[in-house]
């Protein structure tokens, strides 16, 4: 692994504490008021008029928005929901994806079509158009917009996972199993499926960085995640009528967006190297 790459796992494990113990980081006593002595001492949501737009200080090491809410506080309560969506997105559009293509790729026929048809449908329009109307009907929520992006994203999972069941139904492996007397089922999901996946495995974690992102935009425009969640999106769309004399209030979070989606994106890359059979003889070879 290249020091890229591990600066690049190194920021996503500190993403995920920051997301996970949240609340004992930064406390919000909307959450829990048992919980006291906080590393940094300030609530994501006590406003403050006498602090607002107040730029980095000691006090407040990220600043303070236009309502006096501490930067750093809503970025690491932020990192929960961004993380949550791009996780949750990932393993279902991979869950989902590789059980149906793996099904379509094996039985063919009848099977094939319905499903085919049902990824090329999705395909065919556009993705914000779907997620906006999904949204649109179950309401702007967190769950919502996990729902929308697994709604548009499960179809790239499938088709890789079909394409590599097409391709290996007829090898000596799938042969060999049905020879033994194994299930269909068993064929697939214990022989076949666990080398399909690799392009899958890859595509997912795209999948996850670029929900990470469609969150993020969708929150700017109003659209996302909804108070009481926090939301690195909800930080960038209060810049917008300060971006001029408030730097702080762009530059923290678009940065934090940025690097979470390129140390996904480094990872994804990664995973395809170390995937890859080719990859791994030439690895063997040296």
């Amino acid at each position: 692994m290249s020091r890229f790459n591990r600066g690049a796992v190194i920021w996503l494990i500190a993403m995920t504490v920051c997301g996970t113990l949240a609340p004992l980081i930064a406390h919000d006593p909307r959450q829990d008021d048992r919980l006291v002595g906080p590393l940094v001492p300030h609530s994501p949501t006590r406003t403050s008029p006498a602090d607002r737009l107040e730029p980095p200080s000691a006090a407040h090491l990220l600043g303070t928005d236009d309502l006096g809410r501490d930067v750093l506080a809503r970025l690491i309560h932020g990192s929960r929901t961004s993380l949550l969506v791009g996780l949750i997105t990932g393993a279902a559009s991979l869950l989902i994806g590789a059980g149906l293509g793996a099904i379509a790729g094996w039985y063919g026929g009848f099977i094939d079509t319905i499903i085919s048809r049902s990824i090329e449908s999705v395909l065919s329009f556009p993705n914000l158009f779907l997620v906006l109307a999904i949204i649109a009907i179950a309401g702007p929520s967190i769950w919502s917009i996990i729902a929308a992006f697994v709604a548009t994203g499960w179809v790239h999972e499938a088709r890789f996972v079909r394409a590599e069941v097409l391709r290996l139904r007829e090898s000596e492996l799938s042969l060999a199993a049905i020879a033994t007397g194994a299930a269909p089922a068993r064929v697939i999901f214990r022989h076949l499926l666990p080398i399909a996946l690799a392009p899958a495995l890859v595509s997912a974690s795209f999948g996850a960085a670029g929900a990470i992102a469609a969150e993020a935009a969708l929150t700017f425009l109003g659209f996302g995640v909804q108070l009481p969640h926090h939301s690195w999106g909800a930080i960038l769309a209060a810049a917008r009528n300060y971006a001029g004399i408030a730097w702080w209030l762009v530059i923290f979070p678009g940065t934090t967006i940025f690097l979470t989606i390129l140390s996904i994106h480094a990872i994804g890359d990664d995973l395809a190297d170390r995937l890859d059979p080719r990859e791994r003889a030439f690895a063997s070879s040296r």
